[in-house]
């Protein structure tokens, strides 16, 4: 399952993925914001998402958006198991995935967001000893 979640700044874009997901046949829940209130907050709606995905399992995905995606980045790597990642290329998003085995993308509200979505729900973690090493690292800090 991908969970998405935006803010009002992110919420134009968190829309366009929605119908993007749906062409490629990915199965989605959105979690939030459900319409446009300047009032909301990011870190509530990377809760949302963070915590849907440590109660259905970390083979879940995410997707926050916001004005710029760090918000949504800072907010959800506070999340115990949770590995989010500020992309702004497809390759990063190959490489967070595949390197840091990346639960959670996060991108700003202008992002060139199709082949970088695409990227990172393609993309598998190596698995090699290196990555699995550091993971370990981060993990425990």
């Amino acid at each position: 399952m991908i969970y998405l979640g935006a803010d009002h700044q992110g919420y134009n874009l968190k829309e366009k993925i929605k119908s993007y997901l749906n062409e490629l046949g990915f199965i989605f829940e959105d979690m939030g914001a459900h319409g446009l209130d300047s009032q909301d907050d990011y870190p509530d709606f990377a809760k949302e998402v963070c915590e849907q995905i440590l109660h259905d399992g970390l083979a879940n995905f995410g997707i926050l958006v916001c004005g710029t995606g760090i918000g949504m980045s800072i907010s959800a790597n506070k999340y115990k198991n949770i590995r989010a990642a500020l992309c702004c290329s497809p390759e990063m998003a190959r490489s967070a995935k595949e390197h840091n085995n990346a639960n959670v993308l996060c991108l700003s509200k202008d992002a060139d967001y199709e082949k970088t979505v695409k990227a990172f729900l393609e993309s598998k973690f190596r698995g090699e000893e290196r990555h699995v090493r550091r993971i370990k690292k981060i993990s425990n800090s």
